[in-house]
């Protein structure tokens, strides 16, 4: 009896730590970070943001800042009713805490309407299985899950041999 308690204990920890240890840091625009002129909805095509990722916004402090919006100051390109501070870093690191629909702008006048420094992005629940075959980022996140769950099966393994 005791080896099972043990075997649900370990169980239950791998899911945990196979879940927290699977979120993705994301550079928006990659190389060439939050910048003008870059097609950010492209950028964005393909990938999948879930929650515990991170958004990584890479720009000059002083050139650009990142601010939170909703859906119709995005497409509006200003933020009119918000009370959000922008962030003004350079090096801005937002957390995707929730599921759903996410848009940023850059709020310093003619960036976001007139050069394209907007992004909008869904979020998905942690928990749930691709419906199409995995882009990049989710291929990593499946291997790392498949790896962990394999070596934490061979751990089960050796404690169910060793308490029996």
């Amino acid at each position: 009896m005791a080896s099972s308690n043990i075997f649900f204990i370990i169980a239950a920890v791998a899911f945990f730590a196979v879940s927290s240890s699977l979120a993705t840091e994301f550079t928006v625009g990659d190389e060439k970070g939050w910048a003008l002129d870059f097609d950010y909805q492209g950028w964005a095509a393909g990938k999948e943001f879930r929650v515990g990722d991170k958004l990584v916004f890479k720009y000059t402090a002083g050139v650009h800042d990142v601010l939170k919006v909703n859906g119709t100051e995005f497409q509006q390109c200003g933020a009119a009713t918000n009370n959000t501070v922008p962030l003004t870093t350079g090096n801005d690191v937002i957390t995707l805490s929730t599921p759903g629909r996410k848009w940023y702008i850059c709020s310093v006048p003619g960036h976001c309407a007139a050069r394209n420094m907007k992004l909008n992005i869904t979020v998905l629940a942690v928990v749930g299985s691709p419906a199409t075959a995995p882009a990049s980022p989710s291929a990593a996140r499946l291997n790392a899950a498949f790896s962990f769950c394999g070596w934490i099966a061979a751990v089960v393994s050796f404690i169910g041999l060793v308490f029996v």
